[in-house]
């Protein structure tokens, strides 16, 4: 987009800015004051308490620079999304909204101005539902994620795979302005469809920013929990010092079934009725299972076959 085709710490703000005033919003998401002069990005974030490598991958990204060298932290990503959510929801749709207003006020069509003030009002109120959700239920996941707790019902790709930009409706009543609606006068009305327009482009930058950051931090962080646990499980059990953990690929078919089988809370006689084996060939499955895991309790090998997804909780035996 500009010049510098990669933002650095040691850059000052001052050049961001020039480089790509539009930065300026994603200065005033991170929270970080105006007035910091030729302060460089590293001063200035570091000034404000903001992560520095979170704040030069937004702006390298919003610049259409690379991004990938820079580490995500998410608290100070949640933060600013938080802080975006607030800047749609309280400032940019209301002052929008009063804009078209006024802008209409001079048509004589009043139904179609009604209807219209009704399209935006509904979009607005699907924006409000969308942003509620990800400030409540999203972030309130990552929150727990962050104190090492995972969720096995839900992960962040759940999410994304339903996340949508919002602004598609948005530059649909921006068309309808454009190539439907008859108004002379039309100072007032182009100015707030200019300022619809980069509404729209804000949307847009800041699913990039949940697409591109947000999400594959989310992911990372789940997949590092479900690694720990993992070998947690396995350490915890005698002889996890003498025998690797293995993964799930490790295992026979016939010993995934036993792990399964063992799960859902099935003795070894059980097992040996349901699998057509004898008991003595299950103890044998079952120690072996054990050598190649390093994990020798029921409970251990419950956690095992969760997090190798070879198991859904529904199916696990709740007194085991």
């Amino acid at each position: 987009m500009g010049s510098i085709h990669l933002y650095k710490p040691h850059h000052t703000m001052r050049q961001l800015i020039r480089d790509n005033n539009l930065l300026l919003m994603a200065i005033s998401r991170f929270n970080i004051a105006f007035g910091f002069g030729e302060s460089t990005v590293q001063e200035a974030c570091e000034a404000n308490g903001v992560h520095t490598d979170t704040f030069l991958a937004v702006c390298n990204l919003l610049s259409g620079n690379d991004f990938s060298r820079f580490e995500i932290h998410l608290p100070a990503m949640m933060d600013y999304l938080k802080r975006a959510h607030s800047t749609f929801l309280d400032y940019s749709l209301p002052q929008l909204r009063h804009k078209l207003i006024d802008s209409i006020n001079y048509s004589a069509t009043d139904e179609v101005a009604f209807q219209l003030i009704k399209f935006y009002d509904d979009y607005v109120e699907e924006v409000r539902k969308h942003m509620a959700h990800e400030n409540d239920v999203i972030f309130e996941y990552v929150g727990r994620l962050m104190d090492g707790r995972i969720d096995e019902a839900f992960s962040i790709s759940d999410f994304s795979v339903n996340h949508g930009h919002m602004a598609t409706k948005l530059r649909e009543l921006k068309d309808v302005f454009i190539y439907h609606y008859k108004q002379k006068d039309n100072t007032r009305l182009s100015s707030v469809l200019f300022d619809v327009i980069v509404c729209e482009k804000d949307f847009l930058s800041h699913f990039e920013v949940e697409r591109s950051l947000f999400v594959p931090a989310v992911e990372a962080l789940e997949n590092s929990l479900r690694s720990r646990l993992s070998h947690a499980a396995a350490e915890a059990e005698p002889g996890s010092d003498e025998c690797p953990v293995a993964s799930g690929d490790a295992l026979s078919p016939r010993e995934k079934e036993i792990i399964v089988a063992v799960a859902k809370g099935w003795a070894n006689k059980e097992i040996a009725d349901r699998l057509c084996l004898s008991v003595n060939t299950v103890t044998t499955h079952r120690r072996n299972i054990c050598a190649k895991l390093g994990i020798h309790s029921a409970a251990g090998l419950t956690i095992y076959a969760i997090l190798h997804h070879l198991v859904s909780l529904e199916d696990v035996d709740p007194a085991g």
